[in-house]
């Protein structure tokens, strides 16, 4: 039974956490690359789906200027507020609080939109995409990041530890922690067609930054409390950060557009 651990003394603020992932390499990277597939030009409206702190929407805003609007959709209170008072020198962009279930726009209203890192956590996928084809105009373009965990690579010594702790996550803590690879058949299920798939692999040697992106430390002592690893694996986690690391993690890139 998955059993996604909820208790925030477990996880890290959830805004640093944002900021230091979109600030490292692995993102600045992956982030430039949504932002090419989107293809945005002046003028457009254009929709992040689950915005967060609001840490893309100034680039989205700078390429459909002067006349583009963007759209911001989280229903966190507490990024929403973030949100806005980070953009607020920007015109051309709204926050708006609400479901990503059920966005709070008109139908065929957009003409582009994003997820980042969203359809992993929430419950339900293809109900996200819908609603992304209500809002959009004919020809209008999503472009997905998503991840797939069981694409998280972690070299050790002890292989079976890092398979354990992959199974721990994909099993108990990510919603739905393979929606990378299924992105592109979802997007069909949803009457959308898609236009590209294509992966990024970020190549983490620095144990410290892998940790912060991963949890792995975190992460490490939920699974030995939840049985997927022996209470040695505290110091399998100690020696991997004492010694030359490589982990590797898999990032789905799907472009898909509404017919028309």
């Amino acid at each position: 039974m998955r059993v996604i651990n909820n208790d925030s003394r477990s996880r890290p603020d959830p805004i640093a956490y944002l900021d230091h992932v979109a600030a490292s390499t692995a993102g600045r990277d992956y982030k430039q690359q949504v932002l090419e597939l989107l293809d945005l030009h002046p003028g457009q409206a254009v929709l992040d789906i689950g915005c967060g702190p609001g840490t893309d929407l100034a680039a989205m805003a700078a390429a459909v200027a002067p006349a583009g609007q963007v759209i911001g959709v989280d229903r966190d209170p507490v990024m929403i507020a973030e949100a806005r008072a980070r953009l607020a020198e920007h015109p051309l962009v709204e926050i708006r609080s609400g479901d990503v279930h059920a966005l709070p726009l008109d139908d065929g209203s957009v003409d582009r939109a994003r997820t980042d890192r969203v359809l992993q956590h929430v419950a339900d996928p293809a109900q996200v995409l819908a609603e992304f084809r209500r809002v959009a105009r004919p020809g209008g373009r999503v472009v997905m990041a998503e991840p797939d965990w069981e694409g998280l690579l972690i070299d050790s010594p002890q292989p079976a530890m890092s398979r354990a702790l992959v199974r721990f996550l994909v099993a108990e803590i990510i919603r739905n922690a393979t929606i990378g690879r299924s992105l592109a058949r979802v997007c069909g299920e949803a009457g959308l067609v898609v236009r590209s798939v294509a992966t990024a692999a970020p190549v983490f040697r620095d144990f410290t930054t892998a940790d912060h992106v991963f949890g792995l430390r975190r992460n490490v002592t939920r699974a030995v409390d939840a049985g997927y690893l022996t209470p040695d694996a505290e110091g399998w986690i100690d020696d991997l950060s004492s010694q030359p690391f490589l982990a590797s993690a898999l990032l789905f890139l799907v472009v898909a557009e509404i017919p028309g």
